[in-house]
């Protein structure tokens, strides 16, 4: 009996996850769905719908999983993505920010340019898309923050561009910052930091820079995307209403501290 009332609750939630089609963000949405939440998944790309082919990838009925073309660097798409979100579902409990990209440029080959595009999609699209899901959060009988760092943001990392390192260092700093201002209207903010995950972007690199990879881990291979949305499913859950805050690290042991 306390089971289907703790069913019940959980079909009522909603999650929004950018960069849902695929990858870390793809895998995150399917385990949301499998739990019972409604979800609302996010993706830049309008070239073949892919949020739409994520979403029905997932639950093809439309009812419980839809998919909205999202550019988390447009403050009015994030605008209009949100409010889509809470009119379909009636309205939103969580956000995860997951939508980012790799950078793997070398100190004298950053340009400008490119180093405003990381830390527009990965720092400041995070930023956009947590202040304009304030309204609907604070809502929520459990509204939850989530964003997805990277544990080149806790020690510099190692193969990847400087761009990447700092975007992602500033989300965790981000995540602390919030989950001190955002307390008061009882929204938890939190932290994923994984190491390197078997995914396109992992994928981008050459065979010789994963394996130099793979030997800084201390469990000897990469993760999964799968380990890493159990990991958002915790910080999600109404159980983790006293942590805010916090950063989990699923990196394999290679980073400690």
């Amino acid at each position: 009996m306390e089971l289907d009332k703790k069913i019940k609750r959980m079909d009522k939630r909603t999650a929004v996850v950018t960069g849902g089609s695929r990858n870390i963000g793809f895998a995150i949405a399917d385990k949301f769905y499998k739990l019972g939440y409604n979800v609302a998944i996010l993706s830049v790309t309008e070239i073949g719908n892919s949020a739409k082919k994520a979403a029905e990838r997932i639950d093809d009925t439309g009812t419980r999983v839809i998919g909205i073309t999202c550019d988390v660097t447009d403050e009015l798409s994030v605008e209009q993505a949100l409010q889509k979100a809470n009119s379909f579902f009636g309205g939103i409990d969580i956000v995860v920010n997951s939508a980012g990209i790799l950078d793997m440029s070398s100190i004298e080959e950053m340009s400008i340019e490119h180093w405003d595009r990381v830390l527009a999609i990965n720092l400041r699209g995070t930023f956009t898309t947590i202040q304009k899901s304030i309204q609907y959060l604070e809502k929520s009988n459990a509204p939850r923050v989530i964003n997805i760092s990277s544990n080149a943001g806790r020690m510099g990392g190692f193969e990847n561009g400087l761009a990447y390192s700092a975007s992602k260092g500033a989300i965790i700093a981000l995540t602390y910052g919030l989950a001190r201002r955002l307390g008061n209207k009882k929204i938890t903010v939190n932290c994923i930091a994984p190491g390197t995950i078997e995914s396109d972007m992992s994928a981008a690199r050459s065979p010789e820079v994963l394996e130099k990879l793979r030997q800084r881990f201390p469990l000897g291979r990469f993760g999964t995307p799968e380990e890493v949305a159990a990991a958002v499913c915790y910080f999600a859950s109404e159980e983790a209403g006293f942590t805010t805050g916090s950063v989990l690290d699923v990196n394999g042991g290679l980073f400690m501290g």
